[in-house]
Order: C-alpha cells, then sequence, then structure tokens
C-alpha cells in the first residue's frame, strides 16, 4: 500500500511520464487498481503477477474517498448508474440503457462538513470505474471542486483523495 501523489500515473503507459511504479523502483509492482492522473490517495500493489490477479478478483475490496463538492446534496444517499466511458474523449456519461460498453456503477456518500457553498462527502464505491465519483456527483448537479471536465465552476485541483483501503488478507482477517 501507498500514496499517489496528486499529478502522477497509477501505473506506466506509452507516454513515458512518471508513474507511481517508477517511484517505487527498483521494485516491481502490478497495480491492483488505479487513480486518476490528477487524484491522490491510497493505492494497492502487488510484488508478483498471481497476487495481483488474485486481489483483483477478490471479493471485499473497499474504497474510501474524501471529495469536496459544488452544492449541497442530501445528507446521505447511495447512487446507482449505468456508465460509458468514451476512451476517445477519455470522458465518461450516465447513460440511461444498457449497451455495449456499459457498466453498473455503485457508490454510496455521506455529508461531512458544509461551507462556502461547497460540500465535504465521505464516500464509498462499490464498483470502481473511470471517473466513477467525478461523474455520478456531476450528473446530479454536484461536480467536484477543480473538476472542469466535469461542469465545475472552480478551478485548480480536483478535490478528491483516496483515504481508506480495506480488503481481506488471505489469512481470512480483514486488512
Amino acid at each position: 500500500v501507498c500514496v499517489k501523489p496528486r499529478g502522477i500515473l497509477s501505473c506506466k503507459d506509452a507516454s513515458g511520464k512518471p508513474s507511481v511504479e517508477d517511484l517505487l523502483a527498483p521494485r516491481t509492482v502490478f497495480p491492483i487498481h488505479r487513480l486518476d492522473k490528477e487524484v491522490s490517495g491510497l493505492m494497492v500493489f502487488a510484488k508478483t503477477k498471481a497476487a495481483a490477479a488474485h486481489l483483483s478478483q477478490m471479493e471485499g475490496f473497499c474504497k474510501e474517498y474524501l471529495a469536496i463538492c459544488e452544492g449541497q446534496p442530501p445528507q446521505e444517499g447511495e447512487w446507482s448508474d449505468l456508465l460509458y466511458h468514451d476512451r476517445f474523449k477519455n470522458k465518461t456519461y450516465v447513460v440511461k440503457r444498457k449497451r455495449n460498453g456499459v457498466k453498473e456503477a455503485r457508490l454510496s456518500y455521506a455529508l461531512l462538513e458544509q461551507r462556502d457553498g461547497e460540500t465535504l462527502v465521505a464516500v464509498r464505491l462499490y464498483t470502481g470505474r473511470t471517473h466513477q465519483i467525478r461523474v455520478q456527483f456531476a450528473s446530479r448537479g454536484y461536480p467536484l471542486r477543480g473538476d472542469r471536465k466535469y461542469g465545475a465552476k472552480t478551478s485548480g485541483t480536483i478535490a478528491l483523495c483516496a483515504c481508506r483501503l480495506s480488503f481481506p488478507h488471505p489469512n481470512g482477517q480483514q486488512m
């Protein structure tokens, strides 16, 4: 488990830009999940491909985030949407019906604090879709602070951080 800084890729790609894998070198690591480049927070890496495959398929992997959204959503809620990610535009959309490339996305959230037209929320993901938190909040009129791609009025960095992870250890304990 490590903390991915904002502005660093989760894993290597063809761009050659710095990634968490580069920061952890000379160790060879395999990501279990990804975070958007402009999002910071906790990530899990495996030491072997076999361990990565096992962890990726594991039930009970829980990811929690802190986010600041524009506006004031209801006190708490659980949202389920169908999402389509356009790889060419690198943008995700909420859609109304299932079709090729559409996946279900589910999260729950609770308000922690409200101030100056913004709200700090704790978010728990039940699925891990590309830009999921960003698009699910924005589609309801609560874009994340700094997330211009999804309609935020504010500029700057995206106010989203992966703050807590839990998953079952192979010996049966929750980590």
